[in-house]
């Protein structure tokens, strides 16, 4: 792999950001940490995590609105009731 970045920087045109770039995102998606079978499971059980809570914010907000509206028509039968 460090040969294939030596020959990417010697090659005319490729600036030294451009360089870094290409060697930081290739240590992120290398194949050696990507092997891990522990690594992608943890991964993928905190994008279900991640998804399970977004639904239960989405799913609780709604709700909540809906028990607001009733406590308030149950707040503005008992004020009506009460004044007359």
């Amino acid at each position: 792999m460090l040969h294939k970045f030596n020959s990417i920087k010697s090659q005319k045109g490729v600036s030294f950001i451009e360089y870094a770039l290409i060697a930081a995102l290739s240590r992120v998606f290398s194949v050696t940490s990507i092997k891990s079978q522990k690594g992608v499971t943890m991964i993928e059980y905190a994008l279900i995590a991640a998804l399970i809570s977004v639904v239960a914010i989405l799913l609780l907000t709604q709700a909540g609105t809906e028990v607001q509206a009733i406590f308030q028509s149950i707040v503005n039968a008992l004020s009506t009731a009460s004044g007359s």
